[in-house]
């Protein structure tokens, strides 16, 4: 498992298993089954990530817990969904970056405070980025992109899975630090847009490498850098962007568990700990790795710290980027 990322954001910490009295101050906690709310639609990346942790959860709380899918305005419709239910520990909800995250600077008119109203459980894990273009363009390396971009101010399209979304933020990061332009072209979702890539139809793309893969493994995309501090075992001859000549350049997307605000501190680090079995689980980290996501499993402490630090650096490149959602 790869942790420098987390490293360089938060101060790492241990979580022993819950004692004898706190286990008593939880009430028998839980009694019966819980609900994990992912706001998303049922079949994406998210949802195979929720329902694994679900299953690994359930096994470790001993009581089933219980998928309910709630998508809709980029994950804001299952956050108030979770939010109007007792903070009793009963409905927990499976975060992404974009609903922790990128919601609170796309969104002008949120009906929560998404810092205030969620508590952190358990990061379950990255998924790095990848930068793509065609298997035909003429850019081999990600310095050539970055020629070819100087050299066609403007000229080049870059495609997203949508206005606001990672692929297009992390796009525009990359644009930022190296002081290019390109055309966006935003699309509803990856499937599209990375089919337009792989045509020639536009430029480049920067997408999460759990999407990626088939179509970079099969010759129709060029994988440039990954975002990552440390290459990947599925694409071990790409190199991260540091290494390709642009230090500082990491991106993610991530999965976590969180609780809603006033849930029982002691509700909270059972929550905690059956988030960390059920990474730890050999069966499920294995699957996690097939499906791209880096695992993690860390303690609510240190997703508390990562959180702000995504915080930190997220909302300004919205803010610049000029993407709203409202």
């Amino acid at each position: 498992m790869r942790r420098e990322f987390l490293k360089s954001l938060v101060v790492a910490g241990g979580l022993t298993r819950l004692s004898a009295p706190a286990l008593a101050q939880t009430g028998g906690y839980p009694s019966r089954s819980l609900r994990m709310i992912v706001p998303f639609a049922a079949g994406g990346a998210a949802d195979v990530v929720a329902r694994l942790m679900a299953r690994g959860m359930g096994e470790a709380l001993g009581q089933p817990v219980v998928v309910e899918n709630r998508g809709g305005s980029g994950g804001v419709l299952g956050s108030e969904v979770a939010l109007a239910a007792p903070a009793d520990g009963y409905t927990i909800v499976f975060h992404t970056l974009s609903s922790a995250v990128l919601n609170a600077g796309l969104y002008r008119n949120l009906s929560f405070d998404v810092r205030r109203a969620f508590l952190p459980v358990s990061l379950v894990g990255l998924v790095p980025n990848v930068v793509l273009v065609n298997a035909n363009s003429p850019a081999r390396t990600l310095q050539a992109l970055i020629a070819l971009l100087k050299a066609n101010p403007g000229r080049l399209t870059y495609a997203s899975s949508g206005n606001g979304t990672i692929t297009h933020l992390s796009a525009h990061l990359l644009l930022s630090l190296t002081g290019t332009q390109a055309l966006h072209i935003p699309y509803r979702g990856s499937g599209p847009a990375l089919q337009d890539v792989a045509a020639g139809t536009t430029d480049m793309m920067v997408d999460t490498m759990a999407g990626v893969l088939g179509l970079v493994q099969g010759g129709q995309l060029r994988a440039l850098a990954l975002t990552t501090r440390t290459r990947s075992p599925a694409l071990p001859d790409v190199p991260t962007a540091a290494e390709a000549g642009l230090p500082g350049y990491e991106t993610y997307n991530w999965h976590a568990i969180y609780a809603t605000q006033n849930t029982p501190a002691p509700v909270v680090a059972r929550l905690e700990q059956a988030a960390r079995d059920a990474v730890r689980s050999p069966a499920i980290r294995q699957r996690l790795e097939q499906v791209g996501v880096e695992p993690d499993g860390g303690s609510a402490a240190e997703l508390e710290r990562f959180w702000d630090a995504q915080m930190a650096l997220w909302i300004p490149i919205i803010r610049a980027s000029g993407a709203t959602a409202d």
